[in-house]
């Protein structure tokens, strides 16, 4: 019950006007900061091109060249970690709209707006204790914080779901 982008109203880029309810920006966490990156890659060059250099010394000189791609190979998996973490996600709620930009690792942005009365959070629970957080209304689904951890997910649904029934319980009838 996911929805595609052209299943919701589309919303503009821009920030929501305020006073706002509810902002939120969700970014992939990243443990290893730049300089940890640096630490770590220069340990595993030292000792494979140290490896390499101690075969090649004893005559098998190709280990010397797998020791040195096992080096670049590393490398590229860390950037193309750290190329993933540049998506992210902001959900923002004023007393008219509630906005959903979904920013992916290459910058392609896709926007949806709800109206934050008819919207409803499902969390779903799966049997290997991973989540899953919908936004629910009109008889769609658009799913939000993919990214975040099951227990950082159960809080982002709580706080939203807190704000949603503040501005519910606000509104003049």
């Amino acid at each position: 019950m996911t929805a595609a982008a052209a299943s919701f109203p589309a919303a503009s880029a821009e920030r929501l006007a305020a006073p706002l309810h509810f902002d939120a920006l969700l970014t992939p966490h990243r443990s290893l900061s730049r300089k940890g990156f640096l630490i770590v890659m220069g340990i595993i060059a030292t000792v494979n091109l140290t490896a390499g250099a101690i075969f090649m010394a004893k005559g098998a000189w190709p280990v010397l060249g797998f020791c040195g791609l096992e080096v670049a190979l590393v490398w590229w998996a860390f950037r193309a970690n750290y190329r993933a973490a540049r998506a992210h996600e902001t959900v923002q709620m004023s007393q008219s709209e509630l906005r959903v930009r979904q920013v992916d690792a290459k910058g392609r942005a896709r926007a949806f707006s709800f109206q934050p009365y008819w919207v409803r959070l499902s969390l779903k629970v799966n049997p290997d204790k991973s989540t899953q957080l919908h936004l629910l209304s009109h008889g769609r689904a658009l799913e939000v914080a993919s990214f975040l951890s099951p227990p950082e997910r159960k809080d982002f649904a709580r706080a939203l779901e807190a704000a949603l029934a503040s501005l519910k319980a606000a509104r003049p009838d």
